[in-house]
């Protein structure tokens, strides 16, 4: 399995994004602002595994912080959680993640300071390995939502690459490989920071399973072509009434499935749900540097001052979306509904 994201006895070691498909290499954050930074380039990127790398950056500065009491240590502690939450705004993940290395401060707030970051790197390792189970769980939820051959296509990276392990979307089309399905994967290439072709084919690939590269404008081409049978994506935040914010271009894919009567599935963990936001206009939107739209590869392929829009993340209303995978079961229209019954069951993991 892929290791996205490790806790190492030298720091936080991320398998580096930026670098694939072409060079496999590996960073090691030595101190919770190195984290926050392999997070804001998308070093490391997926909401799932940016909240994992979230919580061991925290875990990562209180080990650092010197401090004879937890009363000389909640200030530092404080100054490291806003430092990770603010590095991206639309993965609700981050912010759960945050919320519960703080929980487990307050909870350890009697022990003595070496026990308490000794707590705190224990509760994201535990994080890490709940990540990779909810994953597979959900694989195993969603594989059967799966056509028992042909094509599925997906958008953005949705994997192991995404994730601390096996991967939401990806992870759903690999539990369905397994039963014995036999399923070929259409990856959007995902304009403008290509994670469709270089990170999902590439982790596709390694795994042996038969993928294809398109343009993001051939989508409904394939579709009308009969060569696509269903549709599998990741999210980086899901509203209460079943809102989806996930890889700009996710939304076009969405209506273009509806068009032609293909199902549209959203496969996330249930940390990505966020019940609090009524619906998808209540979720915030990253936006990001244009040279990633006007340079491929750092060279410039737009006119110099041209003006830019590069939002990171579009919403696709609840409407086109047949179903939301999760680790805790399949929630489906009415959202609303379904979203808060799964939000009180139990992940069988």
């Amino acid at each position: 399995m892929l290791k996205t994201l490790e806790w190492t006895d030298a720091g936080v070691r991320f398998l580096d994004q930026t670098k694939l498909p072409t060079v496999e290499t590996y960073v090691t954050c030595a101190n919770y602002e190195e984290v926050a930074q392999a997070i804001r380039t998308m070093i490391v990127r997926g909401a799932p595994a940016i909240g994992v790398a979230a919580a061991m950056g925290i875990a990562l500065g209180v080990c650092e912080a010197q401090a004879a009491t937890v009363d000389e240590l909640r200030p530092q502690f404080e100054r490291i959680c806003h430092t990770l939450a603010a590095t991206r705004p639309t993965a609700v993940n981050l912010f759960w993640a945050v919320r519960r290395m703080q929980g487990r401060f307050a909870e350890c707030a009697e022990l003595p300071v070496a026990q308490l970051k000794q707590a705190m790197v224990a509760e994201a390792q535990r994080m890490y390995a709940e990540d990779i189970a909810a994953n597979q769980a959900m694989g195993r939820h969603g594989a059967a939502l799966m056509p028992a051959s042909g094509g599925v296509l997906t958008h953005c990276n949705a994997g192991a690459l995404a994730t601390c392990g096996y991967g939401t979307a990806l992870g759903v089309i690999r539990a369905a490989i397994e039963a014995g399905k036999k399923i070929n994967v259409f990856a959007d290439e995902t304009r403008p920071f290509l994670q469709g072709s270089r990170l999902t084919a590439w982790e596709l690939m390694k795994d042996g399973i038969p993928t294809t590269v398109i343009s993001d404008n051939m989508a409904g081409a394939m579709m009308r072509l009969g060569k696509i049978k269903a549709v599998v994506v990741g999210a980086d935040r899901i509203a209460a009434n079943g809102d989806t914010a996930n890889k700009i271009g996710t939304y076009s894919v969405a209506v273009l499935a509806k068009e032609h009567g293909i199902p549209f599935y959203v496969a996330a963990p249930f940390s990505t749900v966020d019940l609090e936001t009524r619906d998808g206009s209540g979720i915030p939107i990253e936006q990001r540097a244009a040279a990633e739209v006007t340079h491929l590869a750092g060279q410039r392929i737009a006119p110099e001052g041209v003006q830019v829009e590069n939002p990171a993340f579009d919403v696709t209303p609840a409407r086109y979306i047949a179903a939301i995978i999760t680790e805790r079961g399949i929630a489906r229209a009415p959202y609303e509904s379904s979203l808060e019954r799964l939000a009180h069951t139990a992940a069988v993991v």
